[in-house]
């Protein structure tokens, strides 16, 4: 293969990068704030508020590489935002418990899809934001583990449907 093929292959995946991982940030940035307009007396809304800071850090970190790379987003980020929001507003109706299933099993996931980019990104800035952002993912898992969520109702049902959700809200927003 020759180089030239090897580079806009790599761009294509680097475009690929930003454009479901914008959306992605930006999906969880809406969860979060359907849990947070439940739970807002809640004893977890500390953490939820906390967490969504730092998506929104994820998400305009990935705007500013749109921007600066003339990626487009996904054309499904309407889309991304009523399902969020959505998804955060019935977690969070089921309990605290449930909007803290529903946070450990989006990050699992994303933490693993960063996991991933790492590995194909070449070194730089890019790749250490990616890096950075897959061991903060994860320790949202971690806070939500430590406040309960492996004790909400129906658990292993919530995550997993939790979990094959976001892997297709992944793979549609790498599509269009």
């Amino acid at each position: 293969m020759k180089i030239s093929n090897l580079k806009n292959s790599y761009e294509e995946f680097l475009k690929q990068a930003i454009r479901v991982n914008h959306a992605g940030e930006y999906g969880a940035v809406c969860i979060y704030s359907g849990q947070e307009f439940i739970l807002s007396k809640s004893p977890s809304f500390h953490e939820i508020t906390s967490m969504k800071e730092q998506e929104k850090k994820h998400f305009y970190y990935f705007n500013n590489e749109m921007k600066k790379k003339n990626v487009r987003p996904t054309v499904l980020l309407p889309f991304w935002h009523v399902a969020g929001v959505g998804l955060g507003i019935v977690t969070a109706l089921m309990g605290e418990k449930a909007a803290m299933a529903c946070t450990s099993a989006v990050e699992e996931v994303i933490g693993e899809h960063y996991k991933e980019q790492v590995l194909r990104l070449e070194d730089g800035e890019f790749k250490e934001s990616v890096s950075k952002f897959r061991d903060e993912e994860l320790e949202h898992r971690d806070i939500a583990i430590e406040h309960g969520a492996e004790y909400a109702p129906c658990y292993d049902m919530l995550s997993a449907f939790i979990k094959k959700t976001c892997k297709v809200a992944i793979f549609l927003s790498k599509l269009v």
